[in-house]
């Protein structure tokens, strides 16, 4: 069942483990179930299928910016609230503020068959501004401790233009190692357009 945010142009859809969504006073909020997460190991194990965890995506149009601050109920390590991309069963990103292993932290992940992991810097605190933005088939993850001054963390692609028009955008929640957590998302916004400097700031 598709689910309409008043702050976002295109609908919402549930995908993988039910994360018991919802949406009130502007707080969007999902549920991560025991052991869930998203993820293709890139060590040598030999899986058919990423690993998955509870997401609500949709299909924007064009270039834009998609802001939201994300605050995590941490309780186990690796605990996170996301903002994702996708493109296909083995094309997608994660922007993560997680607990890795026992302190918050920015990271991000880029799965092109299999999964990378890249840790950014600590987070004080359990929320912290994220923005994803797209620009033909190029994306960009930002994150900010204000929604102000944002800081760069990756500039990437998962295919070619015709792909990542029809990409997926949107919101996942996991915990890869304990029982759950929460994760809610608010201040939430849609921008038309690339940023003007993805290093400048702002």
């Amino acid at each position: 069942m598709d689910i309409a945010l008043p702050e976002l142009p295109f609908p919402l859809r549930p995908y993988g483990p039910d994360g018991d969504w919802s949406y009130e006073g502007g707080v969007l909020t999902g549920v991560a179930g025991a052991r869930q997460d998203r993820f293709v190991t890139p060590t040598g194990e030999a899986l058919d299928t990423p690993s998955d965890a509870p997401r609500l995506l949709g299909a924007p149009d064009g270039d834009f910016q998609l802001v939201a601050r994300v605050t995590v109920g941490f309780k186990g390590a690796f605990d996170a609230g996301v903002l994702y991309v996708h493109v296909g069963e083995r094309a997608w990103a994660k922007l993560c503020l997680e607990y890795s292993p026992d302190v918050p932290t920015v990271c991000t992940v880029v799965t092109r068959g299999h999964s990378d992991d890249c840790n950014s810097f600590t987070v004080d605190g359990s929320s912290v501004w994220f923005r994803v933005s797209r620009s033909g088939r190029a994306f960009a993850f930002h994150a900010s401790p204000d929604g102000e001054r944002w800081t760069f963390v990756r500039l990437f692609t998962l295919g070619d233009e015709r792909e990542t028009g029809a990409a997926l955008v949107g919101f996942l929640a996991q915990a890869p190692t304990g029982e759950g957590c929460v994760v809610t998302y608010d201040r939430l916004e849609f921008r038309p357009g690339w940023p003007a400097d993805l290093r400048d700031g702002s």
